[in-house]
């Protein structure tokens, strides 16, 4: 049977009259009042508006997704629910803090041609594969929490186009644990691990460059995987290296394991342990049990003074609205990066007669980016041209007890600096 070929412009019509569409190559899409050279999404009178979410919502990570998505859905509660008179709709998938799943998730996601936006991921290992499949769709990701640095780098590529952040670059993150470490605790001898992750990885050598241009010695810098549980050898190689602490922003197993276990190797029973925002939740508290006690944190700064009142007023809303404080240091940042999108679409969004709303892909795409003085919950946002939009604040946090009742970032972890 011979197959039959539609010309373009016949296509165009059909996948129009799905209520979507997606421009074809040498093309720009045309529907309603909107033209775009990447696709228009139209919404029917009526109908919402779907943002989608991608993070860790399941497994020994899944504090860090919960935590966001609580941000996303206290700031969609902010607008009452509606934009530009649509409702709007939130749909996730989880994607598992690892390559695999952020791969799984951005494939499913790109699938529906509804979907105006996304925020996610959590982990940088999901975003390395996945950002670029969701651009592919036309789809502009907003991540609340991903901080490796190669994702705003320079020579990223045209895959990661539709890809901006919230979160810090972990290029401050890793300086301000390295000063801390020489000017408070005195250190200078140090080790790292990482667990072969962009972040961690990131991190890891951001933190050991900094060290040793302030004068330190950096004795191993060591690799587990996010899997291992039996952390002794490893362990047991850094103490050969005598470091005075050891740094390690990893995730909340394998951190655990790590915490642990440094008690019990020879010659590192007093070494100072440090992890990072990976591991900041209650739930670390209950996989390190007692050994988390003293340890160090850097992670983003969640003290009013930092943040403001506005800051408080948000806490408010979480305890209401959940009944506990939030679970990891990035509810705020996913706040953000939601507000952030909405604000996007209501700029380029148009209406027709009928009360039918389209929103351009690339239009919205470059409206993100063009995000400038935006007055978020965790500072003034300003993107730059590769999708660093933070106004970072970092801050080194002591916890004091490993009790997870006694969770309180800023109090318990006790924050110690600046």
């Amino acid at each position: 049977m011979r197959r039959r070929r539609f010309p373009w412009f016949v296509i165009s019509a059909l996948v129009v009259g799905a209520g979507f569409y997606v421009a074809l190559p040498g093309f720009a899409a045309t529907v309603g009042p909107v033209t775009d050279s990447i696709g228009v999404v139209k919404i029917a009178k009526g109908q919402p508006v779907t943002v989608a979410y991608w993070m860790v919502v399941a497994g020994p990570d899944a504090s860090l997704g919960i935590d966001t998505r609580r941000g996303v859905e206290i700031a969609m509660e902010g607008k009452g629910g509606k934009l530009l008179g649509h409702p709007i709709k939130l749909i996730g998938e989880d994607t598992g803090c690892n390559a695999e799943g952020g791969v799984t998730a951005a494939t499913k996601l790109s699938a529906n041609r509804d979907i105006v936006a996304a925020i996610g991921s959590n982990c940088s290992s999901e975003a390395v594969p996945g950002a670029p499949i969701l651009w592919k769709a036309g789809i502009s990701t907003v991540s609340p929490s991903n901080t490796a640095p190669k994702l705003t780098a320079a020579d990223r590529g045209p895959t990661f186009d539709g890809y901006l952040r919230t979160a810090h670059n972990d290029k401050v993150q890793g300086r301000v644990a390295a000063e801390f470490a020489v000017k408070v605790p005195k250190v200078k001898r140090a080790a790292t691990i990482h667990d072969g992750s962009p972040y961690a990885e990131g991190l890891a050598n951001v933190f050991a460059e900094t060290l040793k241009k302030l004068g330190g010695t950096i004795t191993a810098q060591e690799a587990v995987s996010p899997t291992d549980t039996d952390m002794r050898p490893v362990l047991t190689k850094i103490a050969v290296g005598k470091p005075e602490l050891v740094y390690y922003p990893i995730f909340i197993s394998a951190g655990g394991h790590v915490t642990r276990q440094a008690k019990e190797v020879s010659g590192l029973a007093n070494v100072k342990l440090m992890g990072a925002d990976g591991m900041f939740s209650p739930d670390f508290m209950k996989a390190a049990g007692d050994a988390a006690v003293g340890m160090y944190h850097s992670s983003p700064d969640l003290s009013p003074e930092a943040l403001g009142p506005k800051y408080k007023d948000f806490l408010d809303k979480h305890q209401k609205k959940y009944g506990e404080k939030p679970l990891a240091p990035f509810h705020a940042h996913g706040y953000d990066a939601a507000n952030m999108i909405f604000a996007a679409i209501e700029k380029v969004a148009m209406k027709d007669a009928s009360g039918n709303t389209y929103i351009g892909r690339k239009a919205l795409r470059d409206a993100l980016f063009a995000t400038k003085n935006f007055k978020g919950l965790t500072g003034t946002l300003t993107c730059d041209k590769f999708g660093d939009c933070a106004d970072p604040k970092i801050a080194i946090y002591q916890t004091e007890s490993a009790d997870p009742a006694k969770w309180d970032p800023g109090k318990n972890p006790k924050k110690i600096y600046p």
